[in-house]
């Protein structure tokens, strides 16, 4: 019965899931190329240099890679099925049971799942093609070596993005559905305000771990070999995800430091602050890939800047490193950017039936886009906030460990591009979205949510 109403489901919403369906379709398309060069260094006369550049692609740059999209994804499903308490907590009052509710919800995502991962495979195929060609560009890897596109592509793409959409599928349906009806339906109509203990344990042990490689890369290892520099990036990747899953933390205490600045710009800004205030976890939920996005871009660069300025001429590993760090900057940015859009998109649409009940109220179009956008402003201030934070704990001791100077001799222009293009990037979704939403009248929408 599960399955049936699962499919009813997703054909009944489909735009509902459209946010799910791309986090896996992307997340799987850019695992599937990393794996494929695992599938390329298993390829036959394939040895020596090759095979290991082929598998440090595949491991380190991959690993990492999965370790962001698996955290994206299953960030992307948490949500989509958090957007569903108000509707499980009517089936629990209509008589379903907890685990009838969790099948819903999985039955889904793994539909949804199912087609984003088997669609992706042409285009994963495409892009391990290409990165296959940009490593015999570079000379990295002979050009006599044949494309592999097999087992282990599948399995790490297709296999990973799944299993991290249908886990946190599960984790967050099973969480709603065990609690009683009356406290899902305040939660849902409040939009959450608990953050779970294993959540902020996990993040603050992913921050004390990326602090730990920041300490490691100025004080014991060379920076000299490959292996700090791989440190150091660890240090803002951990970081990172763990400011990623403290947001609703550390949104609150920004809502009471920035909150004040924000209120002085009139109805639309107090009513941004109250809007994050009661929506705390939905509200913490873009942060994710603002921080990530900002972490790995500009620390990842900066990282090369420095390793640039102290070697002007590159021998063959250093080509090796800098084509590695442009690869990874460039695919996870492309990542991060596609679910921090998609994200704030999903969520500013299913706010619609709020906003029209505000302007059924007396609120205008336009005070409504200054309660979107207060609110956006202090989501990507705080984001950005962080990410910095968590690249500087990649910078630092990266620089100190090769110039001796905690202060790099770059050009700032790097940070300025790369916080210039992910808050373009949040401001336009957000308003963007929210000035569609308010272009319906208030009262077809309501008409609208009632009969759905």
């Amino acid at each position: 019965m599960a399955t049936g109403l699962a499919r009813a489901s997703v054909r009944h919403r489909r735009s509902g899931f459209l946010a799910g369906f791309l986090s896996v379709f992307l997340g799987a398309a850019i695992l599937m190329a990393f794996a494929s060069m695992l599938d390329t260094a298993g390829g036959p006369g394939v040895h020596g240099t090759d095979r290991t550049t082929l598998t440090i692609m595949a491991m380190v740059v991959g690993g990492w890679g999965a370790i962001v999209v698996a955290s994206a994804v299953g960030t992307t499903l948490a949500v989509a099925s958090r957007q569903r308490a108000a509707e499980l907590a009517l089936l629990r009052s209509l008589g379903a049971t907890p685990g009838q509710a969790v099948r819903l919800v999985v039955g889904e995502v793994a539909l949804v799942g199912a087609a984003g991962a088997l669609l992706a495979i042409p285009f994963g195929y495409g892009g391990g093609y290409g990165l296959l060609r940009i490593l015999q560009d570079t000379d990295q890897v002979h050009h006599g070596i044949g494309y592999r596109f097999g087992t282990a592509a599948l399995a790490v793409g297709a296999g990973g993005c799944l299993l991290a959409a249908l886990a946190a599928a599960w984790i967050t349906a099973r969480r709603t559905a065990r609690r009683r009806v009356r406290d899902a339906q305040l939660d849902a109509a409040g939009g959450g305000h608990r953050t779970s203990r294993f959540r902020l344990v996990a993040g603050v042990v992913l921050v004390l771990a990326g602090a730990n490689c920041a300490v490691l890369t100025a004080t014991v290892l060379d920076g000299k070999q490959l292996q700090s520099q791989s440190v150091a990036g660890e240090g803002a990747i951990l970081s990172s995800i763990g400011f990623a899953l403290l947001a609703p933390v550390i949104l609150r205490a920004a809502v009471a430091v920035l909150g004040p600045l924000l209120e002085t710009l009139g109805a639309g800004g107090q009513l941004g602050v109250l809007g994050v205030r009661r929506r705390l976890q939905r509200a913490a939920t873009p942060m994710m890939p603002i921080v990530v996005c900002t972490a790995i871009s500009v620390g990842t660069l900066y990282m090369q800047a420095i390793w640039n300025s102290a070697h002007p001429v590159m021998n063959a590993d250093d080509k090796s490193t800098a084509t590695l760090n442009y690869v990874v900057v460039g695919m996870l940015a492309v990542f991060a950017a596609v679910m921090l859009v998609n994200l704030i998109v999903a969520d500013t649409s299913a706010r619609h039936r709020e906003f029209a009940q505000l302007r059924l109220t007396g609120a205008t179009p336009q005070q409504i886009l200054r309660l979107v956008g207060a609110e956006t402003v202090l989501t990507l201030v705080t984001g950005v906030l962080f990410g910095s934070l968590a690249a500087l704990l990649s910078i630092v001791p990266y620089s100190l460990a090769v110039t001796d100077k905690a202060v790099p001799d770059t050009s700032p222009g790097i940070y300025v591009a790369v916080v210039a293009g992910v808050a373009v990037l949040t401001l336009a979704a957000g308003l963007g979205s929210a000035r569609r939403t308010t272009r319906v009248p208030a009262t077809a929408v309501l008409r609208g949510a009632v009969a759905s």
